[in-house]
C-alpha cells in the first residue's frame, strides 16, 4: 500500500529560522520585503544626492593625512556599500569621515611617506578586527556608559585641529619642520617662516564664497544643487582658464586613475601592527561612538528601532572588507547621513546607490580630476570643520554641570595638545574617573518612631531610643563604595550603646553588592553578635537574599532576622519593628511611644518618607 504524498516547502525557500537569521545579519535584505517603486525612487534620489557630496568630501578627507585622493573615493565606494548592507540604521552613510581622517593624520605622522598608504590600509584591517571583536563579545551597548560630553569635546578638538592643519593649504604655505615633530610645533614653524601665496588664498576664498552662494540659492529657491561638487567644478575651470601665471602655480591634486578598487591583500607588517595597535584601538572605539551617535540621532527623527550590536558589526565589516579593496578606515558620516535623511532615503539601499554613483563618477570624470586645485579641497575641509561643531550642544554641555564642562574641555584640549586618536580614550577615562566617585556613595538615614505613631527620618531634636535603632541604607555596594559603607557601619556600631538590644537595617534600596562590601557587612554582624546586639535586615529583595545566601549571612544572624520585601511599601519594615517590640517586651526606653501599653497593636502605624 502506497504512502500518501504530502506537500513540502518550495525547494528554493529557506527555513524560517534561517531566513530570520539572514534578515537579522543583513538588514538591507529585510528592507526589500515590501519594497515598492516609490521607495526605489526615494532611495535613488537620495543616493545620487549623497554621491554628489561624497566625491569632493572623499578626495578632501584622503588629502588630510597625505594619501592620493583616489583612496578616499575607493573608501566612499566599498565602505559605503558594505556598511549599507549590514547597517541597522536605514539612513546612516558609512565611508571616509572628517574625524577618522584627522585621527589618522596624528596616528600616521611618524610613518614614512613611502609606506603611508600601506599603513592606512592596514589600519582599516586592524580597526575592522577590533570592531568585529567588540560585536562578537556583545560589548556594543557599552557605548551608552560613555558620556556624550566626550563626543562633543572630541568634535570641538578635531574641528580646531583640522582648521589649523589646513592653514598651509588655504594660504599656500610650505609645510616646515620635521614630520615627526608635534603638530603644534610644525604649525608654529609654518606661521613664523611661511609666506602667503596670494593666488592660492584667492582660490580658497573664492571656493568658500561659491559654496555660501550656492547654499543660499538652495535655501532660497529649494534648487537642490550639489554645492560642494559645483564649487569644485567652477573653481577648477576658472583656475585652469585664467591666463595669469600666478594661478598656474596653485597646487593641484595628482591625476586619478580611471579604475575601480580591486581586490588586494593588505600588506601585513608586524612592526607597523605593533606601532599602530594603540591608535587602532582608539580610532576603532571612536568610529563606533561616531556611528552609534549618528545612528541614534537619525533614529530619534525616524522613530526607527536600532540594534546597536548590529551597528557595530556593520562598522567592523565595512572597515575589514574595505581593507581588501585599498580603503582606509572610515565610519558613519555626519554630513552625508543627514543629507541622505533630508533627501528622503527610505532604506539602506540609498547607500548602495550612492556607492555605485561614486564608482560611475570615477569612470566618467577621472581624467578631469587633475585640474582640481588643492586649496579648493582645503576650503571644503575648513567649512566641514566649521559645520562639525554643534554650537547648541557645545553651549548646553558647558552650562549644564562642571562635570560635563570639564569633560568637554579636557577632551578638546587633549585632541590639540596631546593626540587626536587618544583624546577619545582620555575623555572616556576622565568620564569614569569623575563618575565612579559619584556612583560609589552609600547613604544612611536614621529613622525614629514618634509619639504620633509615625516612623520617619530622625532629626536632631528627636530623642533616640537606646533599645532599638533603625537605619535606612541606599546606594551601590560595590568595591568603590566600600570606604563609605565601612564608615556607615562604624557609625551604627558607635551609636549602639550598652543598652541597645536590636538594630534594624532597611536594605530595600541597596543594589549590586560585591564581595568587598559583603565582607564588611559580615564582619559588622560578627562584632554586633559579640556585643549581644541582634541585627535584623528588612526590605530584602529576592536578588539580594540570593547573594546573602551565597555568603551564609542568614546562617550567621538567623533566618528569622531576615524580612523579605513585600508587595506593599514599608510592610517588611513594619513587620521587623513588630518583631523587635515583641522581643523587647516591657524593656522599653523612657521615650518609647509604647510605654504604658507595650502590647499595643502597631498595624495602624504609618510612615512619613
Amino acid at each position: 500500500m502506497s504512502q500518501p504524498v504530502t506537500a513540502g516547502p518550495p525547494p528554493d525557500s529557506l527555513p524560517l529560522s534561517a531566513q530570520q537569521k539572514l534578515f537579522k545579519w543583513v538588514p538591507a535584505l529585510d528592507s526589500l520585503r515590501g519594497y515598492t517603486g516609490r521607495l526605489l525612487q526615494r532611495d535613488l534620489f537620495a543616493g545620487l544626492t549623497v554621491a554628489a557630496v561624497a566625491v569632493p568630501q572623499a578626495m578632501a578627507y584622503a588629502s588630510i593625512f597625505g594619501v592620493p585622493v583616489e583612496y578616499g573615493l575607493y573608501t566612499a565606494i566599498v565602505m559605503t556599500a558594505i556598511g549599507a548592507l549590514f547597517d541597522s540604521s536605514k539612513q546612516l552613510i558609512n565611508g571616509p569621515t572628517n574625524a577618522i581622517s584627522i585621527a589618522l593624520l596624528s596616528a600616521l605622522s611618524g610613518v614614512p611617506a613611502e609606506v603611508r598608504i600601506d599603513a592606512a590600509i592596514l589600519m582599516a584591517t586592524m580597526i575592522g578586527v577590533i570592531q568585529i571583536g567588540i560585536t562578537l563579545c556583545r560589548l556594543g551597548d557599552l557605548s551608552r556608559y560613555i558620556s556624550h560630553a566626550v563626543i562633543v569635546g572630541f568634535t570641538l578638538g578635531a574641528s580646531a585641529l583640522l582648521l589649523l592643519d589646513q592653514v598651509k593649504n588655504l594660504l599656500g604655505f610650505t609645510s616646515l619642520g620635521d614630520p615627526h615633530d608635534h603638530f603644534i610645533w610644525r604649525l608654529w614653524l609654518t606661521w613664523s617662516q611661511g609666506t602667503v601665496h596670494l593666488p592660492t588664498l584667492t582660490v580658497s576664498a573664492a571656493t568658500i564664497v561659491t559654496v555660501v552662494i550656492l547654499r543660499w540659492v538652495n535655501r532660497r529657491y529649494r534648487a537642490g544643487l550639489p554645492e560642494l561638487l559645483l564649487a569644485i567644478v567652477i573653481l577648477s575651470a576658472v583656475t585652469a582658464w585664467l591666463p595669469f601665471a600666478g594661478f598656474k602655480a596653485v597646487a593641484l591634486i595628482p591625476p586619478i586613475p580611471r579604475s575601480l578598487p580591486s581586490f588586494s591583500l593588505p600588506k601585513w607588517n608586524w612592526s607597523l601592527v605593533h606601532d599602530l595597535s594603540g591608535s587602532a584601538l582608539a580610532i576603532g572605539l571612536l568610529g563606533l561612538l561616531e556611528a552609534i551617535a549618528m545612528a541614534k540621532s537619525l533614529a530619534s527623527k525616524t522613530r526607527q528601532k536600532l540594534d546597536i550590536n548590529q551597528q557595530c558589526l556593520s562598522e567592523g565589516l565595512a572597515n575589514f572588507t574595505g581593507s581588501f579593496f585599498q580603503c582606509f578606515p572610515g565610519s558613519g558620516s555626519l554630513t552625508r547621513s543627514y543629507i541622505n535623511h533630508q533627501a528622503g532615503a527610505a532604506t539602506q539601499w540609498s547607500g548602495v546607490i550612492s556607492a555605485a554613483a561614486v564608482a560611475l563618477t570615477i569612470l566618467a570624470l577621472a581624467p578631469f580630476a587633475e585640474y582640481i586645485p588643492r586649496p579648493a579641497l582645503a576650503a571644503i575641509l575648513v567649512m566641514s570643520a566649521w559645520r562639525m561643531v554643534d554650537r547648541h550642544q557645545l553651549k548646553y554641555h558647558l552650562q549644564a554641570t562642571r562635570f560635563d564642562a570639564m569633560i568637554v574641555a579636557a577632551t578638546a584640549l587633549s585632541a590639540v595638545l596631546v593626540s587626536i586618536e587618544f583624546c577619545i580614550l582620555i575623555g572616556v577615562f576622565l568620564s569614569f574617573l569623575f563618575y565612579v566617585p559619584r556612583a560609589a556613595q552609600v547613604h544612611c538615614t536614621e529613622l525614629t518612631i514618634t509619639p504620633e505613631r509615625t516612623v520617619r527620618d530622625r532629626v536632631s531634636d528627636d530623642p533616640r531610643c537606646d533599645r532599638l535603632l533603625v537605619f535606612n541604607l541606599e546606594g551601590e555596594l560595590f568595591f568603590g563604595s566600600a570606604p563609605d559603607f565601612e564608615k556607615i557601619l562604624d557609625g551604627v556600631e558607635t551609636t549602639a550603646t550598652e543598652s541597645t538590644r536590636i538594630v534594624l537595617l532597611r536594605v530595600k534600596h541597596v543594589r549590586n553588592p560585591d564581595a568587598v562590601c559583603l565582607h564588611l557587612l559580615d564582619h559588622f554582624l560578627a562584632r554586633m553578635q559579640t556585643r549581644n546586639i541582634r541585627v535584623a535586615l528588612c526590605g530584602v529583595r529576592d536578588d539580594l537574599l540570593k547573594v546573602f545566601d551565597n555568603v551564609d549571612i542568614p546562617k550567621r544572624i538567623g533566618r528569622e532576622h531576615i524580612f523579605p520585601e513585600s508587595t506593599q511599601v514599608w510592610t517588611s519594615t513594619m513587620q521587623a519593628i513588630q518583631w523587635a517590640y515583641r522581643l523587647l517586651g516591657e524593656d522599653l526606653c523612657d521615650k518609647c511611644p509604647r510605654r504604658g501599653d507595650p502590647m499595643v497593636d502597631t498595624s495602624d502605624w504609618f510612615y512619613v518618607i
